[in-house]
């Protein structure tokens, strides 16, 4: 069984454990199984066990930095990382740097004292739904090496799920951190936006969003106690939260109004989904909660989101002239053009959209105070893929209708996994709060939870391991 962070850091504060044990055992797990899976992109293993033994110190001298002190994790590479590039998948990029600035929550995690493994893989400028690039190849998953591990987030949700640091960091602007954990078992968080600051700004705007990844809600809030909090780089940062989100993480949800919808009223889902969802509605039912099954009440707001977002890729590639050729993914080119088509007054009405989707949960969510639908209407398909085999659409948000809608609105959204398909895949259950939420998203997550075995399941490639 793969500790989790909060084990750990009571590991090391009873001495039974150390962080250089912790931080030997995950780079193990990463030269066995890096091979397969892809995670990540640049590992540090000197750094990251001299960061350990100086960890190791502090806790031994009874003075810890913080409450990630001494904790594996992995950064995205997407996010600035000191000393690091931050390549984003991208010929584009001059590895030579310099690189000299953390992003808000890479300086949050060195300020607590996290020991920093290394940069996972993401997709070229993190376009899509899954996690491929022309510099760095196909992320797996890690419960069938054939099929994908979702994206953007891709490789920090197989690097969780496999042991190679228990915390990490993504991004999310339409369900990058969330596909991924529904495809991996592991959970994730979209927070509200604004509550983990980002630096520098996203090229897709404000339907961005930093988000941490683990392998459960717990972990999942303590690693929101140290990457949340104001920072003067970010003009939308919200402020630093008053309580920890830890607080009541474990209240339950007896009483808690929970509206069900497992379609959002045009979705199609696998019937292996739907059956796994449903059940673990009925666990939530079971523990308390007031549930309805009912829909919000909006269309898909899929071609509004198209234009915000392939508007986006086009000024990612602009910067760039002549020098995008045939070294940058083919996808994001072809989404870029059709961006650069698009008028001012195009993106306008797609924010007119969003802006009334944003009205119409936030009306909603004073009857429910969550939404629960699946994370993903299907299972994890084959690797080095953009969408499934014979799919009608070429662009990846055609099939991960539960996320994208929640980036347009920027409301907090927790996926934690809720069962397997009979191939042995995961299946993730999303629970969507109004914003600023994210405390009773986690709890009605950390009460599936407890409730539940899903999150102690063992990923394919570590039992191929240990055979």
């Amino acid at each position: 069984m793969i500790p989790t962070a909060l084990e750990l850091v009571q590991g090391y504060r009873a001495k039974t454990i150390s962080p250089v044990e912790a931080t030997r055992e995950a780079l193990a797990a990463i030269e066995s199984h890096e091979g397969a899976a892809n995670a990540f992109v640049l590992v540090d293993a000197e750094g990251a066990l001299a960061a350990a033994k100086a960890s190791e110190a502090r806790w031994h001298a009874g003075q810890p930095l913080g409450p990630g002190d001494g904790v594996p994790t992995s950064i995205k590479d997407a996010l600035w990382t000191r000393g690091w590039p931050t390549l984003r998948g991208s010929w584009l990029i001059d590895e030579a740097g310099p690189w000299e600035e953390d992003a808000p929550a890479v300086a949050r995690l060195r300020e607590t004292g996290a020991v920093l493994l290394g940069k996972t893989t993401t997709p070229e400028y993190s376009w899509k739904g899954v996690t491929d690039s022309p510099r760095y190849g196909v992320t797996r998953n890690p419960w069938d090496p054939a099929t994908t591990a979702g994206g953007s987030s891709g490789g920090s949700a197989a690097a969780v799920a496999l042991g190679m640091g228990v915390w990490s960091v993504g991004t999310d602007a339409g369900g990058s951190v969330r596909i991924p954990a529904g495809f991996t078992g592991t959970v994730a968080l979209k927070p509200t936006y604004g509550l983990i600051p980002a630096f520098p700004p996203s090229p897709f705007g404000t339907l961005a969003h930093p988000g941490p990844m683990t392998r459960t809600v717990a972990d999942t809030a303590a690693l929101m106690d140290v990457i949340t909090g104001f920072d003067a780089r970010d003009w939308a940062a919200m402020p630093t939260p008053s309580a920890s989100f830890l607080t009541a993480l474990d209240d339950g949800v007896a009483g808690l109004r929970v509206a069900f919808s497992p379609t959002l009223g045009f979705v199609r889902n696998d019937p292996e989904v739907d059956a796994a969802v449903r059940a673990a509605v009925t666990v939530l039912a079971d523990a308390g909660a007031r549930v309805e099954e009912v829909d919000p009440g909006f269309a898909d707001p899929l071609e509004a989101f198209h234009i915000l977002w392939f508007s986006g890729a086009a000024k990612v590639l602009e910067a760039y002239g002549e020098a995008v050729d045939g070294r940058v993914d083919p996808g994001l080119r072809r989404v870029a053009a059709t961006g650069a088509s698009f008028s001012a007054s195009d993106y306008l009405d797609a924010t007119a959209v969003r802006m009334r989707l944003g009205e119409l949960m936030g009306r909603f969510h004073q009857r429910y105070d969550v939404l629960v639908t699946p994370t993903l209407p299907l299972p994890a398909f084959a690797a080095g893929r953009d969408v499934p085999e014979g799919w009608p659409s070429p662009d990846w948000a055609s099939w991960t209708p539960y996320t994208y809608p929640f980036n347009m609105t920027q409301q907090p959204a927790v996926s934690v996994p809720c069962g397997f398909t009979s191939a042995g895949l995961p299946i993730g259950l999303q629970i969507v709060g109004p914003r600023h939420a994210d405390a009773t998203v986690l709890r009605v997550g950390r009460a599936y939870e407890v409730a539940t075995e899903w999150h102690r399941r063992t990923p394919e490639l570590i039992a191929q391991g240990a055979r």
